[in-house]
């Protein structure tokens, strides 16, 4: 039996299912079609939507892989699954900010838009219950999640990731405006990036019009989950634009 095949469900999040595979340090990610909002209390999809999550995951996360970053990615399986390490999940999720948008503009009553010099760094505690308040280091530190040391060498990955990724998209005509990763433990105990980076987790604005290309216009009600296909496919052609 192919050792794909031998594998159960380990858990099942918004819009992925994660499988075990039997005596492995490795797991499949099978990406749904769900598209969700406001912390999962809307929950819609749309046709295709884990295909083109997958592709454009596997096209991002190949790209760091190649550029220096180590992540959690090995290989693509098929349309909707990929082949990836086993990690041990911070219960952390970082967002960087490039321009002022979302929660930020909303916080300190700022335009959107607004671009950020210093890009701004922001830490979630990843608990529903509490619907995943935003927290500072030393918090972190004190709930046992992670080391000051741990920290340190995170946000240094994180100013390599956002280095390199904004200097991608720019070349795509996109402006990266801010996004979300998550970090996670592998079987050597090293810090890897991991989880997704897509329009799921990204604000992207095209260069020029500046319109969004990202699930923020279905998060903002402006275009219904069943049009979203064409802004998931644009921001797939324009990764595999030259």
């Amino acid at each position: 039996m192919n050792n794909l095949n031998q594998r159960k469900l380990l858990s099942e999040g918004k819009t992925k299912k994660i499988y075990e595979m039997k005596n492995s340090y490795k797991v499949i990610l099978h990406y749904k079609d769900n598209i969700t909002a406001l912390n999962g209390m809307i929950n819609e999809s749309f046709q295709d939507k884990g295909i083109l999550n997958n592709e454009i995951n596997t096209f991002i996360f190949d790209f760091l892989n190649k550029s220096g970053i180590k992540t959690h990615f090995i290989r693509k399986i098929n349309n909707r699954e990929q082949l990836c390490h086993r990690m041990n999940m911070i219960p952390l999720e970082f967002v960087i900010r490039n321009f002022v948008s979302g929660s930020l503009s909303k916080r300190l009553k700022i335009k959107e838009g607004e671009k950020i010099p210093n890009s701004i760094y922001e830490i979630f505690y990843k608990n529903d219950e509490l619907n995943d308040p935003l927290i500072n280091d030393h918090h972190a530190i004190f709930l046992k999640i992670i080391s000051y040391e741990e920290l340190n060498f995170v946000y240094d990955m994180m100013k390599k990731i956002n280095k390199i990724l904004k200097k991608f998209f720019n070349s795509k005509n996109i402006i990266l405006i801010d996004f979300k990763i998550e970090f996670g433990k592998n079987y050597k105990n090293e810090i890897v990036l991991s989880d997704e980076i897509s329009p799921d987790t990204c604000r992207l604005w095209d260069k020029q019009t500046m319109k969004k290309l990202d699930k923020d216009v279905f998060r903002k009600g402006i275009q219904k989950s069943k049009d979203m296909f064409d802004i998931y496919m644009e921001i797939l052609r324009r990764l595999h634009t030259i």
